[in-house]
């Protein structure tokens, strides 16, 4: 395999967020041959930095436009590319779920 013009022999060579885009690519590209209608991806963009993380849901949001997908995530980039959030919450031993509202969203997105 080549990244930017450097050959690596093996996948151990890669770093977490490379090794990240190179599991997503052949997740997706997988995804593109046998779609299905819902997809649930945890903290797939843990190792990835802002604009890496920003651009997967970018892709997603433009290939996969007949498919739901479930994202836990918690950077921002992501949230950019959403239709809606869900944020949960444990209180008390009960775990309750809200859907974020836009400007809270925005919110965030300026406090990170």
């Amino acid at each position: 395999m080549i990244l930017n013009l450097v050959q690596i022999e093996s996948l151990f060579e890669l770093s977490g967020g490379q090794k990240s885009l190179v599991t997503l690519s052949l997740i997706l590209s997988l995804l593109r041959f046998k779609p299905a209608p819902l997809y649930i991806l945890d903290k797939i963009d843990a190792a990835l930095d802002i604009s890496h993380t920003s651009n997967i849901g970018v892709l997603i949001r433009k290939n996969f436009i007949n498919a739901q997908f479930i994202v836990v995530s918690l950077k921002p980039g992501m949230f950019k590319n959403v239709i809606a959030i869900f944020r949960t919450r444990l209180a008390d031993d009960v775990s309750s779920i809200i859907r974020v509202q836009d400007d809270i969203v925005e919110n965030f997105e300026k406090e990170n």
